[in-house]
């Protein structure tokens, strides 16, 4: 029943999209009203066809529905609830319907904030944009990607997922919050593909979708940072990122949308880098789909081997679509998109955001370098080779510590030009701030010129950003935080935390490895671990040994290794003593051999990893504060003249 009742939900999902897709065509087309408002209907069928499949998916993971391919490869009897429930976009086809599913919220939110303005042609190449997206996920759900395939025959249990999929709650937050990131963008690509086809290609679009290019942004930074969270937790291995190709596909995308808020703030005031902003959007929302192609594919080698399928040719195709189809508008378009005016001095705010760009591009391109050329190495000769982090540390981190500079300097130079007094001294207290930020670290140990050089350039923005809210709150009150300004120096202080716990967590880490008994003790970085006892039980069908530790002054903590029976290889799950100072994160090497009492434990002192979720929450809080102005009624009218103010 529930196979029947998704598979009718996708089909019906895909008749809506076309029929929303056709009505937009036809009334492009014939310049009647009555057309346009017909995409409404459509696209609520649309919308409740997608909804029931989902719904038909849960219920089948629920309630152990084994004679669904979908439910026997990805979950069990014993999987709890909550695992489940993120089954749904635990592989490939559930993923996919995710996908979907959050393309249908953007949809019908886009649909009811511009639905007094569909006529307007702007408004209808974009959504007629976003449903021929549409259309190619569900055409995917539809066939090679049907998540409802059954089993002639179903098994009395299932295999589950992987077991790194199913033992953090984290399952269920950071795919969701990078498919909102992820497919967000297709509000800002949508609209600058019909900016592109309508031929108004002034700041009006850019204004319209301003808002929702923040949103995106926002929950891809919150996903790509649980992501960091949940590699922390789960994997073992003392880190959080590893330049591993699946991280770095959702990443790619991050450095290129980061770019694109700063630098349309240029062509907003005066009018510049048209055809930069277009193609860092572009690129940005075409880096979505490459990073889907990269995670799903299985061409690349990466730890999060979670699923690879068939589909990579249709993903890669897509993607070349869309990168035709936006170089080609942007070539057609290459004479009206001349910018009226010029940078007058470097010295100068949009001086400042043009660096920003150039650094942010730089980032990515070495990012995505590293991560495909492994891929042109083997289809070149056919060798396998890995790039691994020290390609990323070594080339990557001058243009960190230049963008830090940027960074603070960024908001105490005026537009246009700035004179060199008037830097200096606005940049007396933000240097001083940086001062003293670096040498407390120098004082508490920290040494190495890379380290130290951004440490104190992270205190530098701390001061800027600072300084720049005190000015606006003192004009403004508290509204002085608000506003694209206001969260932005909110979200640059989070910026330096997290660049704070980077550094330090990087470069002062140490670590050790102890075979102990019972009551034994060994020393890290002046930490003292007391190895306490071995268990080993069963939960459920799973084996788990854990080893109890006392950490001195922080209590006792229990990393464990976990045996699956479905499973090859046995989980390890490390145990965190965490503090704002640094944490102590222990993890159990192996399991012991048959009748010995001892294990072997590492240990990993990390330095202020803690600050860098507290960055993320504070860069969280910036985007939210960067949004406020543009959600009350005075923002909503603005956001509506945009759309037309060209019209005209």
């Amino acid at each position: 029943m529930t196979a029947l009742l998704g598979t009718l939900g996708v089909g019906i999902a895909l008749v809506g999209a076309i029929g929303a897709l056709a009505s937009l065509i036809l009334a492009l087309g014939s310049g009647r009203n009555e057309r346009h408002s017909r995409a409404f209907f459509w696209i609520a069928i649309m919308v409740s066809g997608c909804v029931v499949a989902v719904v038909a998916m849960e219920v089948a993971l629920l309630t152990d529905d084994f004679s669904l391919d979908y439910v026997t490869s990805n979950s069990t009897k014993s999987t709890p609830i909550l695992y489940k429930f993120a089954t749904l976009w635990g592989a490939l086809e559930g993923s996919l319907l995710l996908w979907a599913l959050v393309l249908c919220v953007y949809v019908s939110a886009v649909s009811l904030s511009f639905r007094d303005q569909i006529s307007d042609r702007l408004v209808a190449w974009a959504l007629l944009t976003m449903l021929a997206i549409c259309v190619f996920f569900f055409g995917l759900l539809a066939g090679p990607a049907d998540p409802f395939g059954t089993l002639s025959t179903p098994p009395v249990d299932g295999d589950g997922l992987n077991p790194l999929l199913r033992n953090h709650p984290l399952m269920a937050i950071h795919p969701v919050m990078l498919y909102f990131g992820y497919v967000g963008f297709t509000v800002p690509f949508s609209f600058a593909i019909a900016a592109l086809v309508t031929g108004r290609l002034g700041e009006g679009w850019l204004m319209s979708t301003r808002v929702w290019t923040l949103i995106a942004w926002g929950s891809l930074s919150l996903g790509v940072l649980l992501g960091a969270w949940w590699s922390y937790e789960v994997l073992g291995w003392g880190g959080y990122w590893a330049w591993d190709p699946v991280e770095n596909a959702s990443f790619l995308p991050w450095l290129t949308g980061t770019a694109f808020i700063h630098s349309v703030i240029v062509q907003e005031r005066r009018g510049m880098l048209r055809v930069w902003n277009l193609s860092l959007l572009l690129a940005t929302f075409a880096l979505t789909i490459f990073g889907t192609f990269l995670t799903r594919s299985g061409v690349i080698e990466s730890v999060h081997e979670f699923s690879a399928s068939s589909l990579g040719p249709l993903l890669l195709g897509f993607f070349a679509v869309i990168l035709v189809v936006s170089v080609a508008l942007v070539g057609w378009r290459g004479d009206q998109l001349r910018s009226p005016g010029s940078i007058d001095s470097p010295l100068s705010r949009e001086g400042s955001f043009l660096a920003n760009n150039l650094l942010f591009a730089l980032f990515a391109f070495i990012v995505l370098l590293g991560t495909v050329f492994p891929l042109i190495v083997e289809a070149i000769n056919g060798d396998q080779i890995a790039v691994g982090r020290p390609y990323f540390d070594r080339m990557l981190l001058p243009i960190g510590i230049t963008l830090l500079l940027v960074m603070g300097l960024a908001p105490l130079l005026t537009w246009r030009s700035t004179s060199r007094q008037v830097l200096a001294t606005r940049a007396l207290g933000p240097a001083a701030c940086g001062a003293v930020v670096m040498g407390a670290a120098v004082v508490m140990g920290a040494e190495g010129l890379g380290p130290v050089l951004g440490i104190g350039l992270g205190g530098f923005v701390i001061g800027a950003a600072l300084r720049h809210l005190m000015l606006a709150c003192r004009r403004n009150g508290w509204r002085g935080l608000t506003g694209r300004s206001g969260g932005g120096m909110v979200a640059h202080v989070g910026v330096s935390l997290l660049a704070f716990g980077f550094i330090a967590s990087t470069a002062f880490s140490e670590q050790g490895e102890f075979q102990l008994r019972p009551g034994e003790m060994a020393s890290v970085a002046g930490h003292q671990i007391t190895f306490v006892e071995l268990t080993d039980a069963m939960d459920g069908p799973n084996r788990v040994v854990r080893a109890v530790i006392d950490v001195e002054g922080r209590g006792r903590y229990s990393p464990a290794i976990t045996q699956y029976p479905t499973f090859g290889r046995p989980i390890s799950t490390p145990s965190v003593a965490t503090s704002f100072v640094d944490d102590v994160y222990l993890s159990l090497i192996a399991i012991p051999e048959k009748g010995s009492d001892s294990v072997v434990i590492r240990v990993l002192i990390e330095p202020l990893v803690a600050w860098i979720w507290v960055g993320g929450l504070v860069v969280g809080l910036g985007t939210l504060l960067a949004v406020v102005p543009f959600r009350g009624s005075r923002g909503r009218r603005r956001e509506e003249q945009a759309v037309t103010e060209q019209a005209s």
